[in-house]
């Protein structure tokens, strides 16, 4: 086996397990901030009928049917997240290049045989190229989330000096939309317009939660819900939310400061192996070829990469530190 060829294999073997347990902490994780939502939903009141009612059309809803394969809950999540990406994609269409990938992967690995176990190899490169174009829409997603994040605290800053200057909420975001730039900007234009076509203000902003998920958008959305059931000064709770959020984003700043020899230790490493690699293929060109034919070694290999896994995973927890 050529030494090219056996840098392959952990290179595809390491990627597997990395992409395996990121996906792992990213399902905890969504778990967690799926609870808080939960808990502001509670606090905004209104049933879940009205929660969920929009009368705008989305992007790819003339694809939706009931044969969509895994039900109309998946074709839900999977129709939100390119939503959410700000991709104009059908939900069909991106299961079908995770299909098309995934068998190409699978022929691929039962071909070549990286990891020196046909059945193996077919799962994993299969499994790997089959979840490329989801991991490219959550990649997209994350990116855009972001941003809107980021522009978040100017938006409400807006709102807030609009309102003390005598406009009312709904001229508010008609100006919001159109003075502020996008992803945010098209976000609220989507808002007024659902409200201004007859949806209830509530339902509207129920919508604006949903396409945009994140925390501080929860906050505003029960903010102003609270401020309609009870009344109160808007403008003024806006403009602390706004202060609010820029303090946590510079408390957030400070925290990846302090913490930033410990991720930088964490990439090392986790790069580590990837060069001794290399190093031994200089100094010792037959060693790791012997190794991966003899079945032993194999599972050496196999435990290696389990171990370093273990490594990162622990580093990571340390390191990742939620504010």
């Amino acid at each position: 086996m050529s030494p090219v060829l056996s840098i392959l294999i952990f290179l595809i073997m390491f990627a597997v397990v990395m992409m395996a347990v990121s996906l792992g902490s990213r399902f905890l994780e969504l778990r967690s901030k799926k609870q808080v939502e939960n808990l502001l939903n509670t606090d905004a009141g209104g049933d879940a009928e009205t929660r969920v009612t929009t009368i705008l059309v989305e992007p790819g809803e003339s694809d939706r049917s009931d044969s969509f394969p895994g039900g109309m809950a998946f074709q839900s999540w999977i129709q939100n997240q390119l939503q959410q990406g700000g991709l104009q994609w059908a939900p069909s269409h991106l299961l079908f290049a995770m299909l098309v990938g995934g068998f190409a992967g699978g022929m691929l690995g039962w071909v070549i045989q990286p990891l020196g176990f046909g059945l193996a190899s077919a799962i994993a490169l299969g499994g790997l190229l089959g979840a490329a174009p989801l991991l490219y829409v959550r990649y997209k997603r994350a990116s855009r989330l972001r941003a809107l994040e980021e522009q978040l605290p100017e938006a409400l800053d807006f709102l807030a000096r609009s309102m003390r200057a005598g406009h009312a909420f709904s001229i508010s975001l008609e100006m919001l939309g159109s003075e502020q730039p996008d992803p945010l900007g098209q976000e609220f234009r989507a808002l007024f317009a659902e409200h201004n076509l007859g949806a209830p203000i509530e339902a509207a902003l129920a919508n604006f939660g949903r396409r945009v998920p994140l925390l501080d958008v929860r906050l505003f959305i029960s903010s102003v819900a609270l401020q309609r059931q009870t009344g109160g000064n808007l403008s003024e709770v806006l403009t602390r939310l706004a202060f609010l959020i820029r303090e946590r984003f510079r408390l957030r700043g400070q925290v990846r400061a302090a913490s930033a020899h410990g991720r930088l230790t964490s990439m090392v490493l986790t790069a580590l192996p990837i060069v001794m690699i290399f190093a031994l293929q200089v100094v010792a060109p037959d060693y790791l070829p012997q190794m991966v034919r003899d079945p032993d070694g194999r599972w050496m290999i196999v435990a290696a990469v389990v171990f370093q896994i273990l490594g990162y995973m622990i580093m990571r927890r340390i390191t990742n530190i939620k504010v």
